[in-house]
């Protein structure tokens, strides 16, 4: 079963790969996620720039290829699938509120969680593939995800613990 569900991840994630337009929204992402691991662990101000950015960076990739501009009228209409749609809606409003969190330097309340960048940068990489259209979203690609949310997390957190700031 597990061996079921590592190959579905690492088709997720080489998927992005292996189109070259998916390039500019998913390298960007690798890097605010490497960025995001060499800074504090601790929520603050700017770890919430740092998530918004990263949350409104592929939030706008997904949804840019998706709207269809009218030449001859102001009808602006947006093709894609609804969970695709759902997905990016909510994104969107997190990388909103962060940015907005990080910019006034205080958090709604019980939203201090929008300081954490390095899960929100894991999704946004996993994820990614079925936003952008490459890969259809289905519930072994979603359980594959959340199956290797912690092992990916603990990976980076303790292989790049000596360099991270303190």
């Amino acid at each position: 079963m597990i061996h079921h569900y590592w190959n579905i991840f690492a088709e997720v994630i080489a998927a992005p790969f292996e189109n070259i337009k998916y390039m500019w929204g998913i390298v960007p992402l690798y890097f605010a996620l490497m960025l995001n691991e060499l800074t504090s662990s601790k929520a603050n101000f700017q770890t919430a720039l740092q998530t918004g950015f990263t949350l409104l960076w592929a939030s706008v990739q997904w949804l840019y290829p998706a709207i269809r501009f009218h030449m001859f009228g102001p009808h602006v209409g947006v093709d894609m699938p609804a969970i695709n749609l759902l997905v990016t809606c909510v994104v969107l409003v997190f990388g909103l509120l962060a940015m907005i969190s990080g910019l006034m330097k205080h958090f709604p309340e019980r939203c201090s969680f929008l300081g954490h960048t390095r899960f929100s940068s894991y999704f946004m990489i996993t994820m990614y593939p079925m936003q952008a259209g490459e890969l259809r979203w289905t519930w072994d690609r979603f359980w594959a995800i959340a199956l290797f949310a912690v092992p990916i997390w603990l990976l980076l957190h303790f292989g790049l613990m000596p360099l991270r700031k303190k």
